[in-house]
């Protein structure tokens, strides 16, 4: 084991964990002040409910030995076994507790990023239902996919560094699925749906921006090259992206916003996540370029142009700068900068990107029919979307009996 590869995991693993609140103040300070504290919710109690969740049966099916590539088996129930020695499989130089505690922070984000597509108007108990079924049943079998040794597309040779396929593309596609199945909200496109609190979800971005750097950086499992070279790419691509989005919206609308400007840092990030550790700083300019442009675009016309109401972009975001990111991972991808990894397209292997796409699509398919089916599934039992009336009042007063501004502020 080394010390300095165990520290900088779990400062990472603390930075992942702070992406969790940022996320509640970025989707927070974007919906209507009567619906703030229900939104913050979601990404509060998914803490909560996944960190349990991961402990007690998420870690084994998503890391545990393998089983015909598809799902762990159940030999590490409950973390047995899993203790202070490291597993060689996956981080020779760490505990493999810290690993676990690393992975864990990922598997608690990724079902609070769909809460931004139906963000005010699903009930609380269909939603905590739902991201259980589906961090069960769809994440940790994803992240056996990818992650996991002898997981069927790592095994093909999909890259996927920090959570393109596993974290963002089932997210973004997911939070699709239960956008179009709950419907639009009340009074879409006649009452004002702007956000309430711009610097909410500017602060939001922030620590996002701040805790992907453990996400991505810390990916690299020890504090070494790697990981200053993810550091540096995650950076870099977010800045891009900031930039594309203000000068695109600038054209597009007239005005660069400041929501705009921390939407785009955000899609950069996105689309970074699954090449931070396989391609260059130039080309991270590039990947963050071009990505901010595809969210901006999907968001502000695509989106307008089918009628979906995806109402804090989880899809558009996630979902589509996820896509992008792993189809430009295997164009951008290069030896020289992992050797573990394997070249793209511009470096005379075009058969990586024919791979990458390979990985979009079972992702993509395996979300949206899982989603689905996990829909009509939790119907069955409760309703999954609150009333006309309790959309009217707000869900923070309806659901929870709380005001985020009371009348004396």
């Amino acid at each position: 084991m080394d010390t300095g590869d165990t520290a900088f995991v779990l400062v990472s693993t603390a930075l992942v964990l702070l992406m969790t609140p940022g996320l509640a103040f970025f989707y927070g300070g974007m919906v209507r002040k009567k619906n703030v504290l229900s939104t913050i919710m979601h990404s509060w109690i998914i803490i909560g409910l996944i960190s349990l969740q991961w402990i007690l049966i998420g870690y084994t099916l998503a890391f545990g030995p393998d089983f015909h590539g598809i799902i762990g088996s159940l030999n590490w129930l409950g973390l047995n076994g899993v203790g202070a020695a490291p597993n060689p499989d996956y981080a020779a130089t760490i505990p493999a507790i810290v690993f676990m505690a690393f992975q864990m922070m990922f598997a608690v984000i990724t079902p609070a990023l769909i809460s931004g597509s139906f963000a005010e108007r699903m009930r609380f108990p269909a939603f905590i239902i739902f991201s259980l079924l589906w961090a069960t049943l769809i994440y940790d079998p994803l992240a056996h996919w990818v992650w996991g040794v002898g997981g069927f597309l790592r095994t093909l040779g999909a890259l996927d560094f920090a959570g393109g396929n596993v974290v963002h593309i089932s997210s973004g596609y997911s939070g699709l699925i239960v956008a179009l199945v709950l419907g639009k909200r009340k009074g879409l496109g006649k009452d004002s749906m702007a956000p309430h609190h711009i610097p909410f979800t500017v602060l939001g971005a922030g620590l996002l921006w701040f805790g992907w750097f453990g996400f991505n950086a810390g990916s690299a499992l020890g504090a070494n090259g790697l990981a200053g070279m993810a550091l540096v790419n995650t950076n870099t691509a977010a800045a891009a992206a900031a930039i594309a989005w203000a000068v695109v919206e600038r054209y597009h609308r007239g005005k660069s916003t400041v929501l705009g400007a921390a939407s785009g840092a955000v899609a950069g990030l996105v689309a970074i996540t699954p090449g931070a550790g396989f391609v260059t700083p130039l080309s991270s300019i590039l990947i963050g370029f071009i990505g901010g442009i595809i969210c901006y675009l999907t968001i502000s016309v695509m989106k307008a142009k089918f009628g979906y109401d995806d109402a804090l972009d989880a899809f558009g975001c996630h979902g589509i700068g996820g896509t992008w990111g792993a189809l430009a991972t295997g164009i951008f991808a290069t030896k020289t900068i992992n050797p573990a990894g394997a070249n793209g397209l511009l470096y005379g292997n075009p058969s990586q990107l024919v791979i990458q796409a390979l990985s979009v699509l079972a992702t993509v398919a395996f979300a949206v029919i899982g989603t689905w089916i996990l829909l009509k599934i939790v119907g069955l039992f409760t309703k999954l979307r609150v009333s006309d009336d309790q959309e009217t009042i707000g869900l923070d007063l309806s659901l929870h009996g709380e005001e985020a501004y009371p009348d004396f502020i």
